[in-house]
């Protein structure tokens, strides 16, 4: 779904595919919050993997935005505030899980929490999805410019053209056809600042030729998602074991944790990780890469 996320973009521009992953990250939240059955809770999952184009979108925006000189910088900008997120989030689901049985005196008496245990963590990351909803439409400016919104250099130098006949004071005779020489130097200076000023903006038709997989799938494309492939799966191995064993009995070979402290080593793992992004900026800025 990623790909197919990527190349509406580039038909309809990034920000509405964000704003579209923002509204399906709300709604499975929702779904997930009043989910009652182990099936329920896959398929809002489910439905908000199919809407999660926003990782990918965001990328070409920040490549769009930047240049040489700060593109490794704002890149590794991406995963620290997804770190920053994995925090927040562990944290605010390990602590408002089951309010009804953490804070009796405060939700004792809610007949929806008690119903649906764990919506009060989704409500509280609907708010922050609202809240980048809010920012996304105000704020937000698209980064994908079509060619038909920019002014061509040929259109350029027949605007700045003479239209009226030189001055009788100035020149007696009829004034002649303008040379060639400096109606080349006219174009050549229009697409120069052409090209300064969408330098680093991508140019596409209003009807965009799509590339096939077969064109897109490199020697170097394919080992670098290669590599990528090895580097999730076991990131994802780890983000999905630890809580198990965190979660099952002592007498069972685990921790025997309670969702309040899953939550809390969770938020505090990320918080170590935050602190090691700090070297990897620096050593992807470093020439070797």
């Amino acid at each position: 779904m990623v790909m197919h996320w990527g190349r509406l973009s580039d038909r309809i521009g990034r920000r509405p595919v964000i704003m579209i992953g923002l509204v399906g990250n709300l709604v499975s939240s929702v779904l997930l919050g009043t989910s009652k059955s182990f099936k329920a809770a896959i398929l809002a999952r489910s439905f908000n993997g199919l809407m999660a184009g926003n990782v990918v979108v965001v990328k070409s925006m920040v490549a769009e935005i930047s240049d040489s000189t700060n593109r490794p910088r704002m890149m590794a900008m991406i995963p620290l505030m997804w770190n920053l997120g994995s925090v927040a989030g562990s944290a605010v689901g390990g602590l408002f899980a089951d309010p009804v049985n953490q804070y009796p005196r405060w939700f004792g008496n809610s007949v929806i929490f008690k119903e649906y245990p764990y919506l009060l963590p989704c409500l509280i990351g609907c708010s922050v999805t609202t809240f980048g909803l809010i920012v996304g439409l105000f704020k937000l400016e698209e980064t994908l410019v079509f060619k038909k919104d920019v002014e061509t250099p040929a259109t350029s130098a027949t605007s700045t053209e003479p239209t009226t006949p030189a001055s009788p004071a100035l020149s007696p005779a009829p004034a002649p056809a303008p040379a060639p020489a400096p109606a080349t130097a006219l174009v050549s200076a229009s697409a120069s600042s052409l090209t300064l000023s969408t330098e680093n903006t991508p140019l596409l038709d209003s009807r965009p030729q799509q590339r096939g997989i077969r064109e897109l799938l490199t020697p170097t494309v394919i080992r670098v998602m290669t590599t990528n492939v090895f580097v999730c799966v076991s990131s994802s191995m780890g983000e999905q074991a630890y809580p198990i064993f965190a979660a099952t009995n002592t007498n069972d070979g685990g921790l025997g944790l309670s969702t309040r402290d899953i939550g809390i080593s969770l938020a505090i793992a990320s918080v170590a990780v935050i602190y090691l992004h700090r070297y990897q900026q620096h050593i992807t800025e470093l020439p070797i890469g």
